[in-house]
């Protein structure tokens, strides 16, 4: 059952960086390690696809620890989780002040100055991609938000260039569900982290993702339906933009 679940991963994280062209020979990859369960998989499963012939890339891991959320990492342990598979480990602090902006939530604060620092680290370690472990669950749940939260049918996308950094995001877990991802820490026995998040009651996303349990339970294939609507957008049987209309 165990090799079942690990050939399973390895075939869907394979088919995702060859669909999406998402990783390259000679890439330098920083994955951004939080050491929740998805990093942690992503380390695993990336480490695994190192040392496979093609394609030929290497890989750093950063933690980004913010000062003021009480995130309590094991730095030790994630350090030596990167051993196993020869990769590099990074750690790095910053902090951010929610009454800076208040037309943002301290999650999206918390999120983009985590990501800057990554940009920065990436940058002094000549990488030119960073890696980060959204799973599937994660970016259907982002469409749903920003359908109803933005007026917006978009997600994050499986690869992004970031012209203004001149960086390229990859999210190699893009095809594997959340619960494949559980399953599986729990056989590699991942060591949890304390979170302590003051703000973590103010996000929308544990609503989401209540209502897409509800939906599986209408129908067990919702979410790879969901999946496929967003490259399958028949604009013709969508209300166009008022602008465009003609009046006769």
């Amino acid at each position: 059952m165990e090799k079942k679940l690990i050939d399973k991963l390895e075939q869907q994280l394979k088919k995702a960086i060859f669909d999406y062209r998402m990783i390259n020979d000679g890439d330098h990859i920083l994955v951004g390690l939080s050491g929740g369960k998805d990093s942690l998989a992503l380390i695993d499963l990336l480490g695994r696809r190192m040392r496979i012939f093609k394609p030929r890339f290497q890989v750093t891991a950063a933690h980004i620890s913010m000062e003021n959320i009480g995130y309590q990492a094991d730095i030790s342990y994630l350090r030596q989780y990167c051993d196993q598979y020869d990769i590099p480990f990074l750690h790095r602090t910053t902090s951010f002040n929610p009454e800076t902006d208040r037309r943002k939530s301290p999650c999206f604060l918390c999120s983009w100055y985590r990501r800057k620092m990554l940009f920065a680290i990436a940058k002094e370690g000549q990488c030119n991609k960073i890696a980060l472990g959204h799973h599937q669950d994660d970016l259907i749940q982002t469409l749903l938000l920003n359908m109803t939260h933005q007026g917006t049918v978009s997600t994050m996308p499986p690869v992004l260039k970031m012209e203004k950094f001149d960086m390229t995001i990859i999210r190699p877990l893009c095809l594997i569900r959340e619960k494949e991802i559980r399953d599986f820490s729990l056989q590699q026995n991942y060591r949890q982290q304390k979170k302590n998040c003051p703000y973590e009651h103010s996000s929308s996303r544990p609503e989401i993702k209540e209502i897409l349990e509800r939906l599986e339970a209408l129908n067990p294939h919702a979410i790879h339906q969901l999946w496929a609507s967003m490259t399958n957008v028949q604009t013709q049987y969508l209300p166009q933009p008022i602008h465009t209309v003609k009046s006769k």
